[in-house]
């Protein structure tokens, strides 16, 4: 009896030796399962954060190239000589389109306007002389608005052409009247096939010159 009891008692430490051991290998399962459960959620959001950060960057990217130049701001290049002296072909301009979002243009901005409608991508710029409501007329060389001399020193020369403001013209409540600083050699608002401009064809006032480098400045 006393042979078979002390065969017995070591199998059962073992069997509880093993359970022991069974259990404690769950537990660690366990635990392993919970540790994953928690580095998951912490992969998620660095997935998150990551696609976060790339919606921002593709926000960025339409803003700077879309939003920009389209309402705020935009890099234009002066082609020809109607805006001599003032501006030079080929010299580099920055124009500021919000100001007009929230005023209208003032006498003697340089503005870029679309002079043949939105439907005809073809850009001037022009400085602008008349303002809505305002009768304009060229006569003996001088600008007259509401019938008094415009005091004014942009003209590379004095005008020998007038166009169609030669007689009396009264501008409509959205209408402004534009002319190149080369009175002689530019096409504006003189010209019957232009004539004045609607506000809404007026898109941008140029403010600065950043070419030539050795004439950068502000525009006046």
């Amino acid at each position: 009896m006393n042979t078979n009891q002390e065969t017995v008692i070591p199998t059962l430490q073992q069997t509880n030796e093993e359970n022991i051991e069974q259990a404690n290998t769950e537990l660690k399962l366990g635990e392993s399962e919970e540790e994953n459960k928690k580095v998951k959620p912490g992969k998620d959001k660095k997935k998150v954060s990551f696609l976060k950060e790339l919606l921002i960057w593709i926000c960025i990217f339409l803003i700077c190239f879309k939003v920009v130049p389209t309402y705020i701001l935009e890099r234009t290049l002066v082609k020809g000589s109607s805006m001599q002296n003032t501006l030079q072909n080929k010299e580099q301009l920055m124009v500021e389109k919000l100001t007009y979002q929230f005023s209208d243009p003032k006498r003697f901005d340089i503005v870029i306007l679309m002079p043949f409608g939105d439907d005809v991508d073809e850009y001037f710029i022009k400085r602008v002389i008349g303002l809505p409501g305002e009768t304009i007329q060229i006569e003996d060389e001088k600008i007259y608005i509401n019938g008094k001399i415009l005091e004014e020193n942009y003209g590379k020369e004095p005008i020998q052409d007038g166009g169609i403001a030669t007689e009396p013209l009264t501008l409509a409540d959205n209408e402004y009247f534009v002319m190149g600083d080369n009175r002689n050699g530019s096409n504006d608002s003189r010209a019957d096939y232009i004539g004045p401009i609607k506000r809404e064809l007026i898109k941008g006032k140029a403010f600065v010159r950043i070419w030539p480098l050795n004439k950068i400045g502000l525009l006046d």
